[in-house]
């Protein structure tokens, strides 16, 4: 069974608060990086999958968000398999 390459990228919704990224815009204003705002934060993920062929590895991989990767009340997520 080939083995493919899946990228997950996980971020907020729009409208949910996010403090860490509200934190790193401050901390970038702080270090003398003027004119940096609306800041957002998420999660990156690489996974190797065995998997027939790509649709696959993608109904694999959605299962894994909709199950661990991702809070998909206060989540979005992309994935992308090659």
């Amino acid at each position: 069974m080939p083995t493919m390459k899946a990228r997950v990228k996980v971020t907020l919704k729009n409208g949910v608060l996010d403090p860490q990224g509200k934190a790193i815009e401050h901390a970038l204003d702080s270090l003398g990086f003027d004119g940096v705002s609306g800041v957002r934060q998420g999660r990156y993920f690489e996974l190797d999958v065995d998997a027939g062929d790509k649709a696959a590895a993608e109904t694999s991989v959605t299962a894994m968000c909709d199950k661990l990767l991702a809070n998909t009340v206060i989540e979005n997520y992309e994935i992308e398999v090659s």
